[in-house]
């Protein structure tokens, strides 16, 4: 027996609206997205997050971490896997690649620019590798507070070291990053030669001299509450 051809009608419409009411229903899937929280989070969340969430309807759970690969080691040995995407600095991204503890990229083609060229155009040399696309350039600043200094200003790299001429408290990242690259170039080495010195023991050796580490780590320390 056939069906009438106006009841099959109904019925394939109340099935696609069942479906499409369902699929609106369900929870959307989610992902968790870990970076760097605070502002740079808050501008990743509205930039990126919100919109994608509203185009796909999958969920963004961003999460913060304070950077290098330990958790992420941690993650992948046990098979418990919590995160999805990770914001990572180059350096560990590439690392982490190397150990086998990403997913790699092999045979992902990212869509073209919105001028229809190849994607692959619009980033920086590094930017996209076997296992990472890069998403912001970034860089690091000296700055200092003109109030706290009479007369001549710091105007050298050479000036942040020098805690006779210019006293009080500095500022640097917590680990070796920029912060020995710095000490060479305040100990007149150009910039393009850096790496290639610090490459080597005597390089190493040197950046840590100028550093005077412990007078400048005694200068680093936060002022004493009154």
């Amino acid at each position: 027996m056939r069906l009438p051809r106006w009841l099959a009608a109904t019925l394939l419409g109340c099935i696609l609206l069942g479906a499409g009411l369902y699929w609106l229903s369900r929870p959307p899937e989610t992902i968790t997205v870990v970076s760097w929280g605070d502002t740079y989070g808050r501008a990743q969340t509205l930039a990126l997050f919100h919109p994608y969430t509203d185009k796909t309807r999958v969920d963004v759970k961003v999460a913060n971490y304070g950077g290098g690969l330990k958790e992420i080691s941690a993650q992948v040995a046990s098979g418990d896997i919590e995160w999805d995407v990770v914001d990572l600095e180059l350096e560990d991204a590439a690392s982490a690649c190397r150990q086998g503890l990403l997913e790699r990229l092999d045979g992902i083609e990212l869509p073209p620019g919105a001028n229809g060229q190849p994607a692959r155009l619009d980033f920086v040399p590094g930017a996209i590798g076997p296992c990472w696309v890069g998403s912001m350039v970034y860089s690091q600043v000296i700055a200092f507070d003109s109030t706290r200094f009479a007369g001549t200003a710091p105007s050298r790299l050479a000036d942040f070291f020098d805690l006779a001429r210019f006293p009080g408290s500095r500022g640097l990242r917590d680990g070796p990053k920029y912060n020995l690259e710095l000490a060479l170039m305040a100990d007149g080495e150009p910039a393009w030669r850096v790496y290639a010195v610090l490459a080597t023991e005597s390089g190493v050796n040197r950046a840590f001299a100028k550093r005077n580490v412990d007078a400048v780590l005694r200068a680093f320390a936060p002022d004493p509450a009154p």
